[in-house]
């Protein structure tokens, strides 16, 4: 089978679309014939955690296709099924954090960026009939993420306020359109007017300019939650819109990991800060019921063969993205 494979090479330079040996499931597995697989700043990463000695990986870690072949003692799929890869691996109940043994798709794990994968039959979730493949298989990573930061952790409300620094990334259109419905007011930042517009569009209340003064944009008011992403460029700028005793849920750090923090202004502001990552399977259902009830839709920005995989890398790496970036596997 063809797929998108590191090895050899730290970085970019050791991604190359190959063949790799088409392997079966064992007892508890499935094999997904994937149709699309989707883009995640993950896969940046990973081609710097995989070492140039260790052997070579199929990355990726979202995918959406057809079961194939169906291991020994499975008995909830079967084959013929449309699915989604739920990517998280081992994390079956929700939970203050993942246990031990939590691992993503794609690392050290193969992904997604192949013609097949096997995953255990847990991972595999009926394709929600109103998705088109392409969204099928853009949506777990990133809505799971966005899940688990929100209602989890965030505990987000009807009326409440929400910022969303950063809006582009797949996370934070997901963030925009959970929050919204669920009835919260939604404000947003982007350094790029496209953005801040696409997102007016998409349902924010309001979309302010990264360089300016965020202050000064929402005339004083406060929110009740933030969503951050963006790290050490956004951090401060965000706790100055929080109201007194309000919550800062963290899951990346795109802009610098190491932030400075007046300690006290904290403690007095009685602030709350949560790190999230990932989500259980548990919360994966949860979610997944919820883009149905509300028929949720991920936003695409751009589709490409996945032979063309590295103009994909390219456009996310630039951040220039709005939404996830889909590769058409078949």
């Amino acid at each position: 089978m063809k797929a998108v494979v590191h090895e050899g090479k730290p970085g970019f330079e050791g991604l190359s679309y190959q063949e790799m040996k088409e392997e079966k499931p064992g007892a508890g597995e499935v094999r997904v014939k994937l149709k699309t697989a989707g883009l995640n700043h993950r896969d940046l990463f990973v081609l710097h955690r995989h070492q140039p000695n260790d052997p070579p990986l199929i990355i990726g870690s979202d995918g959406a296709g057809i079961v194939d072949v169906v291991g020994d003692g499975v008995s909830t799929v079967k084959v013929g099924d449309e699915v989604m890869i739920n990517p998280g691996l081992g994390w079956e109940k929700n939970s203050a954090v993942p246990p031990q043994n939590f691992e993503i798709v794609g690392f050290p794990f193969h992904g997604t960026f192949a013609e097949q994968i096997i995953v255990p039959a847990v991972n595999v979730a009926q394709k929600p009939v109103y998705l088109t493949w392409e969204e099928a298989g853009v949506l777990s990573l990133s809505a799971l993420t966005a899940y688990r930061a929100l209602f989890t952790r965030g505990r987000i409300r009807q009326k409440m306020k929400i910022l969303v620094p950063g809006i582009g990334s797949g996370v934070a259109t997901f963030l925009l359109q959970f929050a919204k419905a669920v009835g919260a007011e939604v404000y947003v930042t982007s350094r790029l007017k496209e953005k801040r517009e696409k997102a007016i569009e998409l349902g924010a209340d309001k979309a302010i300019a990264s360089q300016e003064d965020w202050e000064q944009a929402l005339a004083g008011e406060k929110v009740d939650l933030v969503i951050e992403s963006v790290g050490a460029a956004t951090f401060n700028k965000s706790l100055k819109q929080l109201r007194p005793g309000g919550t800062i849920v963290t899951f990346g750090a795109s802009a610098g990991d190491d932030v400075q923090i007046n300690i006290r202004d904290f403690f007095y502001g009685q602030f709350n800060l949560l790190g999230s990552t990932m989500g259980s399977a548990e919360e994966y259902n949860e979610m997944l019921q919820f883009i149905q009830k509300h028929k949720i839709r991920p936003v695409i920005d751009q589709v490409y063969p996945l032979q063309q995989f590295a103009q994909g890398f390219k456009r996310i790496e630039s951040a220039n993205q709005f939404g996830k970036i889909a590769f058409l596997v078949d």
